[in-house]
């Protein structure tokens, strides 16, 4: 699966690379307020305000391709048939309808190519992936991605998304390590892929939220920091915490937010924080971050 064209500059070998690893939360009334156009929403405008500078960095660097860490939510699989891990490898995904008819937003542009040496690659490095051919996306893919690039509804996507969906509804989940190493994993894949390929990888999820039993309505504003500052300073500490510990610390689908480890068991043990922002309007904790890798260098005047 290694790409078999790669050359050297200056001495050097010249690869696909993570240039950097961002995370957003997925909640569907966030792509509400997007398809009504309510920036400016009161109530959600410091959130809102939060996806802008994730919106200039994309739009500055035009990343060749994203990743995109997500989980459906018993939208194309269901309990019955719930993988652990589930790649999309098309050149296109639909829109799916989650009951309210589909959100009115393109197809999401696929990289089947691209999918498919990801796919080879986990599978070399011990990761058992369900292979999808056909995958409709929903709330939990389509809300970051219609927030990091508002203007797709009109102008289509700039960039093609890997979908790579992870169970974390349904026990047994992976663990907490196993997420990070899935990370790692894909940075490898992408570094054996075509030159100079620059990829984004996206982790999505709300921190901590709990919305059934004793504890609905549960948040815990202090975890969420810790988990952040860990997340960018320390996620080897994060990666050792068991399912249980986060389920405690942040609710019960705060668990979820361990598909932001994967995001950054991508990139290099060192990143450049760009951007942290951290909004709880009612029983979710939501946070944005960007961490550029520190081994991507920009080019000089941006991206060309």
């Amino acid at each position: 699966f290694a790409s078999g064209d790669a050359r050297t500059r200056q001495g050097k070998l010249i690869m696909g690379s993570i240039i950097a690893g961002l995370g957003s939360p997925h909640a569907p009334s966030i792509g509400a307020l997007i398809d009504a156009g309510k920036w400016d929403e009161p109530g959600w405008k410091p959130l809102l305000d939060g996806f802008r500078p994730m919106q200039d960095w994309l739009a500055r660097e035009k990343p060749d391709a994203a990743i995109l860490i997500y989980n459906d939510h018993v939208t194309s699989f269901f309990f019955d048939s719930y993988p652990t891990f589930a790649l999309g490898v098309a050149d296109s995904f639909a829109v799916a309808d989650e009951g309210f008819g589909p959100r009115p937003l393109p197809a999401i542009r696929g990289d089947a190519a691209f999918g498919w040496h990801v796919a080879h690659a986990l599978v070399e490095d011990e990761f058992d992936i369900t292979l999808c051919q056909e995958l409709a996306l929903d709330h939990g893919a389509l809300t970051p991605l219609s927030a990091l690039w508002p203007d797709a509804a009109t102008s289509g996507w700039p960039c093609p998304i890997l979908p790579l969906a992870v169970n974390v509804l349904q026990l047994p989940m992976p663990s907490p390590r196993r997420l990070y190493r899935l990370g790692q994993a894909l940075r490898r894949a992408v570094a054996s892929y075509t030159p100079d390929f620059r990829v984004a990888v996206i982790g999505t999820g709300g921190l901590s939220h709990q919305l059934h039993g004793e504890r609905f309505g549960f948040r815990n504003e202090a975890w969420d920091m810790e988990f952040l500052d860990l997340l960018e300073r320390d996620p080897e500490s994060l990666a050792a915490l068991r399912l249980q510990d986060y389920i405690e610390r942040g609710g019960a689908e705060g668990a979820e937010v361990i598909m932001w480890l994967a995001m950054r068991g991508a990139l290099s043990p060192k990143v450049r924080r760009l951007h942290r922002n951290y909004h709880g309007p009612l029983h979710t904790g939501f946070a944005q971050v960007i961490f550029e890798d520190a081994a991507y260098t920009p080019p000089p005047g941006g991206t060309p």
